[in-house]
């Protein structure tokens, strides 16, 4: 595999590969979660992204612990790990300790980036995925925000930003924000481009990340549109290449 090209991410003093390896199997099961991370590690993969709803962080932890017995890297600040914080802890003072639980779920010091997983909350204890409408709650941002920031400034996590915020929701974050995100991770490909998104984050030096670049087939989020696309199909076929390979190309 080729270097990966990176970007920095602010002030945070860490770059960010523009690929990256997600760990989103659904349903919610990963079993075989570890042996794909150490593979991708070893084909130059260094970008793992994990979510406390996932059920992948402890596989994911597991996989980065034999990486470095077997030499594949040489310590873990070679990688960049990415989790999240789901909406039944998206509570004030429920943030640092979800984290703690983050971190002791991947045998990890640290993130490298911790994100707000939606721009909502969800009653407390409530694990259930898909989430039901009578469980959804309004966020306390100001509160939860100011609880990522302490994280970042423990050292827990290098960055902190956001997931699936839309141009309005990151204008009200900004305005109570005193360490801005870093990130906002969306749901972008071919198809939905996401462009006022974009060039609003651009304006405002937030890294955009997407997610589910092929359109997320099987999922209850996703579907065929992408790798049907007819457009892409011809593409791919006049360059003798995959939809993937044309999508990342």
């Amino acid at each position: 595999m080729e270097i990966i090209p990176e970007k920095p991410l602010g002030s945070t003093g860490k770059a960010i590969p523009l690929v990256g390896m997600g760990t989103a199997v659904y349903p919610f099961a990963p079993s075989e979660t570890k042996d794909s991370v150490l593979h991708a590690i070893k084909i130059g993969y260094r970008h793992f992204d994990t979510a406390s709803v996932y059920n992948s962080e402890k596989p994911l932890g597991e996989a980065i612990k034999k990486a470095l017995e077997l030499g594949l890297i040489k310590s873990r600040d070679e990688l960049f790990v990415t989790s999240k914080l789901w909406g039944n802890n998206a509570h004030p003072h429920c943030v640092l300790p979800t984290l703690q639980q983050t971190l002791k779920n991947l045998e990890l010091e640290y993130l490298d980036l911790y994100l707000i997983h939606w721009p909502l909350s969800m009653k407390p204890g409530n694990f259930e995925f898909p989430v039901k409408k009578e469980d959804l709650l309004p966020m306390d941002y100001a509160s939860v925000w100011k609880d990522m920031e302490d994280c970042q400034k423990l050292g827990l996590t290098k960055a902190i930003g956001v997931s699936n915020f839309s141009s309005k929701k990151l204008d009200d974050l900004l305005r109570i924000a005193k360490i801005p995100p870093a990130v906002n991770q969306v749901e972008m490909n071919p198809l939905w481009q996401q462009k006022k998104l974009r060039e609003f984050s651009a304006e405002k030096g937030i890294h955009i990340t997407a997610y589910s670049p092929l359109g997320a087939r099987g999922t209850p989020w996703g579907g065929d549109r992408v790798m049907e696309c007819q457009v892409l199909k011809e593409i791919a076929q006049a360059r003798g290449k995959t939809i993937a390979q044309v999508k990342f190309s």
